[in-house]
């Protein structure tokens, strides 16, 4: 494109896209793929959702943006349901426009209520594409390498008598700010009992629980956010992609204690288009659709049949390392020794197959992040593709 600036680092693989329909996305020249990505992990419910689309259209006529001053039903109304999908019934939102604002926001918050110069997170966690959460500057954070506790004969029984966790300074940290295992694409999903552990130090200390459920919320782990497989209980909670369904729509949610602190001080936050009513009516939508179809419980069941059909491709090729994920989250890292050249090959060769698939060069990695109303035969027939062509390419 002559025009647009591609700043992304991602390789461009086709002609224009042209249409979306569901998980299939066709091209100028008419020839259909399916999506595993789901965009950029962003349409939960496929592309062009009739819906969402009449969603849009109705509250179009109505009004999209109205101001910083002026209320309007329908973004209470998305709150509610937001706030219910959280268990979170005397809680807030705010209503943004990107990830990477809601989680920087959900920080900001943080920051504001603590004293203290640091903050905790894991050191593979992608956070925000600006701001203090994208720099991550060991003035402002403190970055923890839980990859030690893959091996840990005692991760299940994780405590303060660690020696990594001894080693945290827990006294200036103003809080935990926990992605629960997206990693910026690469699936790594940390121990259960270590994150209820960071959880039980920094509320001892009294310090606030941030989660970034921008890309593992909405159903997309097989619960509808995922710290709740952790059995934690955040203070702020960052909502982005899924809740959109391809919308620029986020959200930052925050009980009802964290609200009446800000409340006490001076911390102020506008932007331009906060609280729109266009975007509150797409995810008071997503949201409607996500528990009519079903989804969050669909996304579970259809994971893990998925899972098990890649880890046959574990045993029957050499050339993998493992398959890992949760719900439709999934992952196949191939191992080091697979020459990156033979990946990106494999990975173009589905591609001219018709399926869009995820391709970690760095990490030798292939991800799965479809929509959650996916069709399970299109499931079936990437994996005899993938298979087909491991076969043919070993």
């Amino acid at each position: 494109m002559r025009h647009v600036l591609e700043c992304t680092g991602y390789e461009v693989l086709t002609r224009q896209i042209v249409r979306g329909e569901g998980s299939y996305i066709y091209d100028i020249n008419g020839k259909c793929y399916v999506d595993f990505e789901a965009g950029v992990w962003c349409t939960s419910l496929g592309h062009n959702q009739y819906d969402v689309n009449q969603a849009i259209i109705t509250q179009l006529g109505k009004i999209s943006h109205v101001g910083y001053r002026y209320p309007n039903n329908i973004v209470e109304e998305t709150a509610q349901k937001v706030l219910e999908t959280l268990d979170m019934l005397d809680g807030k939102c705010v209503f943004l426009n990107s990830g990477s604002e809601a989680v920087e926001l959900g920080v900001q918050m943080a920051r504001e209520l603590s004293p203290k110069p640091l903050l905790l997170t894991f050191s593979d966690t992608y956070l925000s594409a600006y701001g203090s959460s994208g720099k991550k500057l060991s003035e402002e954070w403190y970055l923890f390498d839980w990859s030690p506790c893959k091996t840990c004969t005692k991760v299940n029984k994780c405590d303060i008598n660690c020696e990594l966790i001894k080693n945290i300074p827990f006294e200036i940290l103003g809080g935990f700010v926990f992605e629960p295992g997206n990693s910026s694409g690469l699936i790594k999903l940390p121990p259960k009992q270590l994150v209820k552990t960071l959880e039980k130090l920094i509320k001892q200390n009294n310090g606030i629980i941030v989660v970034d459920e921008v890309t593992t919320g909405v159903g997309r782990t097989g619960k509808w956010y995922g710290y709740m497989h952790y059995n934690i209980t955040p203070d702020i909670i960052a909502i982005g992609k899924g809740i959109g369904n391809g919308y620029p729509v986020s959200i930052v949610a925050i009980k009802q204690n964290i609200d009446e602190a800000l409340g006490k001080t001076d911390f102020h936050y506008a932007q331009s288009h906060q609280n729109d009513a266009l975007g509150c009516a797409v995810v008071k939508e997503v949201i409607k659709v996500i528990g009519q179809e079903n989804l969050v419980i669909r996304s579970k069941e259809l994971g893990k049949w998925f899972l098990k059909e890649l880890e046959k491709l574990v045993s029957k090729y050499g050339i993998i390392k493992e398959v890992r994920g949760r719900g439709l989250m999934l992952g196949i890292e191939f191992k080091e020794s697979i020459d990156q050249d033979w990946l990106k090959e494999l990975n173009q060769k589905l591609f001219i197959r018709g399926y869009m698939i995820g391709y970690k060069k760095a990490a030798n990695l292939f991800r799965f992040y479809p929509a959650l109303n996916i069709k399970k035969k299109d499931i079936e027939m990437m994996l005899e593709n993938l298979d087909e062509a491991i076969l043919k390419m070993l």
